[in-house]
């Protein structure tokens, strides 16, 4: 399956760079993953730079008033789209969040926590528990 990660801006904290190179680089290892940067804008302008990013894909919008899941959840989820040969794309909007437009085209709402999250640590969350899902997949040990 092709996972593609579109997100509002470059991170700009040491510790989201870091994260976000540790779980990219492993999750490139063993999936067509991509992490596409779009522009940083007025909220419109940044909600339809993430349409645009994620056409033909399957669009999963974090958003706080998402569904909030467990890992197994979003593993079966994953592995139920896998199947029917779909392509993923999961949109973290910037600093104001998702515009209802950008909500309406989602195919899933997804919170990583009822907690309001910064963007670039929404991102380390959602990327580290792409990789779980990953070694689910993979039988290996990591998810305990």
């Amino acid at each position: 399956m092709r996972i593609r990660v579109c997100v509002v801006g470059r991170p700009r904290l040491e510790y989201a760079r870091l994260g976000l190179e540790e779980y990219a680089s492993r999750l490139r290892r063993s999936r067509k993953f991509e992490l596409i940067h779009v522009r940083e804008g007025t909220q419109a302008q940044e909600g339809q730079r993430l349409l645009e990013a994620s056409e033909g894909f399957v669009r999963v919008v974090l958003d706080e008033r998402g569904q909030l899941v467990d890992t197994l959840t979003l593993y079966k989820k994953l592995s139920d789209w896998e199947m029917a040969g779909e392509k993923v794309a999961f949109l973290i909007g910037g600093a104001e969040g998702h515009t209802e437009q950008t909500r309406s085209q989602a195919h899933w709402l997804l919170s990583l926590s009822r907690l309001t999250l910064q963007h670039e640590l929404a991102l380390v969350v959602l990327l580290e528990q792409l990789y779980r899902v990953e070694t689910l997949r993979r039988g290996e040990p990591y998810h305990r």
